[in-house]
């Protein structure tokens, strides 16, 4: 049996800050919680905060307002302030699935002084398979990585 190459599906946003880099990268690393949707949480209690552990290997997850802790993924490359990778690993169901990676890769590129081009491309979403066009669809649309980066261009200034 063989299988076809498949090709590599992603959602690919971008927002300019009145941020530094550093500054940029630090908002959306060590201040998710500040601009990430309270309605995308996946746990069980309503979202408290957004944790991301600056390193590669670091765990990326959320806790509830009860202490709950709720995985979506870990740090596979931590570069500040110009590069960081996300590998996100909640499935379609959204729930945590240690078996599939998608990689959410953000840059933080200066365009003038004290202004910042925030780029996100989140990939392989060939990896949902049969929920692939769909999990596409939701990345995608206006409550997806759109509305998250405008909430993250509010809290920047």
């Amino acid at each position: 049996m063989t299988t076809e190459p498949t090709t590599e599906v992603q959602v690919h946003r971008s927002v300019s800050v009145p941020l530094s880099p550093e500054r940029a990268f630090a908002l959306f690393t060590a201040r998710m919680t500040e601009f990430w949707p309270q309605e995308h949480s996946i746990g069980s209690s309503a979202l408290a905060q957004v944790v991301l552990e600056p390193r590669v290997g670091g765990r990326w997850y959320e806790r509830g307002v009860d202490g709950t802790e709720c995985e979506w993924g870990r740090v596979g490359e931590w570069q500040p302030p110009n590069r960081v990778v996300l590998l996100w690993q909640i499935g379609a169901n959204w729930q945590f699935d240690p078996d599939l990676e998608t990689e959410v890769e953000v840059t933080f590129t200066e365009e003038t002084a004290g202004r910042t081009l925030v780029d996100l491309r989140h990939r392989h979403l060939e990896r949902y398979g049969d929920q692939a066009d769909a999990m596409y669809a939701g990345f995608d649309s206006p409550a997806g990585w759109t509305g998250t980066l405008s909430r993250f261009a509010e809290v920047a200034g």
